[in-house]
């Protein structure tokens, strides 16, 4: 009985207290809750790893999860609608990497847009670490755009979301 209360505790810890932990240095967080959810549509974020994508607020604790980068962006956008922090207060936007599954820095990467491949909620933004790698992509999955962060507006987004249900 004892063994059973100390292996809950234990579980407990892992799954609710050391995420937050991990990234406490404004650091991509790698071990997602399988509680945690995206911040614009409340998908459960960690079924789809490859697609995950994370806003960290300048007081560490804080991370906003997403299932996609059209989802992030939506909520980069307008972040007082989901009841967030204005973006003043962000201190860094990563995603992964199509191919190498790395995090980036979503202010530095490539976007591909309009290609063949569609993450959870539909069509995607499909972000790269170089150029080359978008064009690549873009050539082979039939992209009709590339995209820096920059470049990527709110209306321009929810084209994307067109057709879609969400909040």
């Amino acid at each position: 009985m004892k063994t059973t209360k100390s292996l809950m505790l234990i579980l407990f810890v892992c799954i609710f207290i050391l995420p937050p932990v991990l990234h406490a240095n404004g650091e991509p967080v790698e071990a997602v809750s399988p509680r945690a959810r995206c911040s614009v549509c409340g998908m459960f974020v960690a079924k789809f790893p490859n697609w995950l994508a994370q806003i960290h607020y300048n007081d560490q604790d804080k991370v906003k999860f997403f299932d996609g980068v059209k989802d992030m962006m939506v909520f980069y956008f307008n972040p007082e609608k989901y009841g967030s922090h204005s973006g003043d207060s962000i201190k860094a936007i990563y995603v992964k990497d199509y191919y190498s599954l790395n995090w980036l820095s979503a202010k530095e990467a490539f976007y591909v847009a309009g290609s063949d491949v569609y993450g959870p909620m539909g069509h995607e933004l499909i972000p790269f670490a170089s150029k080359e790698a978008a064009e690549s992509f873009s050539k082979d999955h039939h992209g009709k755009d590339i995209l820096t962060f920059g470049k990527i507006t709110p209306e321009f987004i929810e084209s994307l979301r067109f057709g879609q249900k969400m909040r």
